[in-house]
């Protein structure tokens, strides 16, 4: 089996060398360049930082900043705080899961969306919110969520064409 090409997360690693406390930040940057850790990646890291493997993934489950997993082009966030849960984030969860046809947590199989909830994303007076990359859509309803999705989504098939 071919390895990966790890060079980017060398590069992110020459940058921090004999810099004490820089295990998250070295983690995040090296995310940044798949939107994911891969094991290989966490491998590298924890030898060339002298930390071992276990407390790498012990730090990376801890934060839910990291994924172990690819996510989708799109990434969709559902706000659950509390201003966005009493004005139907559940109900936001549910339209956007049935308009793309998964669950939250997961990603569609043509790698395009990923849904997460997340406690809070600071736009509490734009309630209920949910945010795609890193736009974000407020005052929404049920309707207008799905109209949103619709959106990416006729977008995505374009680029196809």
């Amino acid at each position: 089996m071919e390895q990966p090409d790890l060079s980017y997360v060398d590069e992110v690693l020459n940058r921090y060398k004999g810099h004490k406390g820089t295990l998250i930040t070295v983690l995040q940057q090296v995310q940044a360049h798949k939107g994911y850790l891969e094991k290989e990646a966490l491998e590298r890291v924890a030898r060339s930082m002298g930390v071992p493997t276990a407390r790498i993934y012990g730090v990376v489950t801890f934060y839910a900043q990291f994924r172990l997993t690819p996510v989708g082009k799109h990434l969709i966030r559902v706000c659950h705080g509390t201003a966005c849960h009493v004005q139907n984030a559940d109900g936001l969860t549910e339209a956007v899961e049935g308009e793309l046809g998964l669950k939250t947590g997961e990603t569609t199989p043509d790698m395009l969306f990923t849904v997460e909830s997340v406690a809070c994303l600071g736009c509490c007076s734009l309630a209920p919110v949910i945010m795609v990359g890193e736009k974000v859509y407020g005052k929404l309803s049920t309707d207008k969520v799905r109209k949103v999705i619709k959106e990416y989504k006729k977008m995505e098939k374009e680029v196809v064409q």
